[in-house]
């Protein structure tokens, strides 16, 4: 009893941090499209010094709850489909694994560089030009696996009301994945991906409740 306790707030807290971190890259990133954060506006410029910081912080942290919050995921799943919710923390362990090391790498080699005006030869292989560069490219697979990995995760949500939203929301940010994918072969794309500024803080805000009255009963 009590370790169902323990991931039930495991799953609540994670999720949380999950929906806050995920609203605050969303208002991060309306803010540097909207010419905010010096990067020129529109999601075709590449970011600032600052800019990656505003962005890339709470990304980092995100990447780090979302696996805790799909481990969660994994321990509520009824026996017959922890199949699904193993294959989900698979890929969310890949996605957290290449986005915190590319984040990491942004954030304590990239960004000060740029800060200092010093981008050398050995840092501009890691620059994260958009659309157009090795960085962005690991992002766009590590947001793939993480689309993939609720995706698999829906079919454990087999029931009505509160679960029915948590699988319509897991499903949702699934579905995104090929918008995330491919976008370095067709630009405009990127505003099909856009969609996840909503399907993932859906997904974690309606996962989270869904823990919380798991903890009460």
């Amino acid at each position: 009893m009590k370790a169902e306790k323990n991931v039930n707030k495991f799953g609540y807290w994670s999720a949380l941090l999950v929906a806050v971190f995920s609203i605050a890259y969303d208002i991060g990133q309306i803010a540097e499209w909207f010419g905010l954060m010096g990067s020129g506006g529109g999601p075709e410029h590449d970011s600032t010094w600052y800019g990656l910081v505003v962005l890339l912080v709470p990304s980092l942290f995100l990447g780090i709850s979302f696996v805790v919050m799909m481990g969660s995921v994994h321990r509520i799943a009824p026996a017959e489909r922890k199949i699904w919710s193993q294959t989900g923390l698979t890929f969310a362990i890949m996605y957290g694994t290449l986005i915190c090391m590319n984040y990491f790498v942004q954030l304590t080699l990239v960004a000060p560089a740029l800060y200092r005006g010093e981008v050398s030869e050995s840092i501009r292989p890691f620059l994260f030009n958009v659309f157009n560069s090795f960085t962005y490219s690991v992002d766009l697979l590590g947001y793939s696996f993480m689309s993939i990995s609720t995706l698999f995760a829906a079919f454990i949500f087999t029931g009505p009301g509160l679960q029915k939203t948590v699988r319509w929301f897991l499903l949702a940010n699934g579905l995104i994945m090929p918008f995330i994918a491919l976008q370095t072969f067709y630009h405009p794309l990127i505003w099909g991906a856009s969609l996840w500024a909503v399907t993932l803080p859906g997904s974690a805000i309606s996962l989270a409740v869904l823990f919380k009255r798991q903890l009460r009963h």
